[in-house]
């Protein structure tokens, strides 16, 4: 069985989405070259949520701007992205705008840089609509009311004549998802979309996009450095780390059984109450490699308590070891966590 295949029963296979394939991202920088991703392969099916998890850089954000078509032209990418089927990268920018919104949409980590400060919310949201659509200015406007009303923001009848700096933070990530879904897509990217969010609003978000995946049927793949947000709301989950993916299994199975030290490094840094007050918080010593200049062996492991020799002779390879597990590490965890 293919890594592709790895959390997907053989009866829902047919519903693929989206398959990535050995996806490679580079930029060239001052003569040097950045490997942003490194051979990212796996496979979404439509309705489920996908989580990329890992720290700042390890590449998971560039990947989806990958899929978007939204990296500068510095990035070199290559490998394959496929769309039920339709090959993504390296369409010219007329095609993919075809797609863009229509069958993928993304929502980004700060709404506040993503809205148009001097536009109003309801115009925004009009705009959106009638580019993915042959609606004339009434139906586009009575449209973006009703994407308005999906999102649950409140009082939408006021909030459509509203500027975005009149909004707090919650209700213009709301706007943002009703500009993703405004032309309907079937897969929507969360780029740390409740990062910036307090607690309670990010549990808020999340509620949202899990009813309208319910209602509208859209895959989700979500990404954020929180494996607490994927541990509670992912079917699936991948574990980033330099560009490349070091686990990758059903959440259930990935959360009760970690295998990659990195994994369980990023768990162990969570807050746990059952810990002493003023406790510190374990941490994971040095710091992530230069990605213009890749080690030959695992990448992580000078941080890694079970390191040896082989892991600095030869990088392993994401190889299913258990059924629906997979993992790239020679001395993998042994104990359940």
């Amino acid at each position: 069985m293919s890594i592709d295949e790895l959390t997907t029963p053989a009866s829902v296979r047919t519903g693929t989405l989206l398959e990535v394939e050995d996806l490679h991202v580079t930029f060239a920088a001052r003569g040097r070259t950045v490997r942003a991703v490194n051979g990212l392969s796996y496979r979404l099916e439509a309705g489920r949520t996908l989580a990329i998890i890992g720290e700042s850089g390890s590449g998971k954000s560039v990947s989806s701007r990958a899929l978007m078509g939204l990296l500068p032209p510095t990035a070199r990418i290559t490998g394959s992205a496929r769309y039920r089927g339709v090959e993504l990268l390296g369409l010219p920018e007329r095609r993919m705008r075809r797609h863009r919104g229509a069958d993928l949409a993304m929502v980004f980590q700060d709404p506040a840089r993503s809205l148009n400060p001097t536009m109003r919310i309801g115009v925004q949201i009009t705009e959106a609509v009638r580019a993915h659509g042959d609606h004339d200015r009434r139906a586009a406007r009575d449209r973006a009311m009703d994407l308005l009303k999906l999102v649950r923001l409140p009082a939408p009848e006021r909030r459509f004549h509203e500027y975005p700096h009149q909004l707090s933070g919650g209700m213009r990530q709301r706007v943002m998802i009703a500009i993703a879904l405004a032309a309907d897509p079937k897969l929507l990217i969360a780029d740390e979309a409740t990062t910036a969010l307090d607690v309670t609003t990010q549990a808020q978000i999340m509620e949202l996009l899990l009813e309208l995946q319910e209602r509208l049927g859209t895959a989700i793949i979500l990404i954020s450095h929180d494996l607490g947000l994927a541990a509670t709301y992912a079917h699936d989950v991948i574990v980033m780390y330099a560009g490349r993916a070091v686990e990758y299994a059903a959440a259930p199975a990935l959360f009760s059984r970690v295998r990659m030290p990195y994994t369980k490094a990023l768990l162990g840094a969570i807050p746990r109450v059952e810990r002493p007050p003023h406790a510190e918080l374990p941490v994971t010593p040095g710091q992530p490699p230069d990605l213009t200049n890749l080690p030959s062996g695992c990448p992580f492991a000078p941080r890694c308590d079970r390191a040896a020799s082989d892991c600095v002779a030869e990088a392993p390879p994401l190889t299913e070891h258990e059924p629906g597990h997979a993992w790239a590490c020679w001395h993998p965890c042994e104990e359940d966590v």
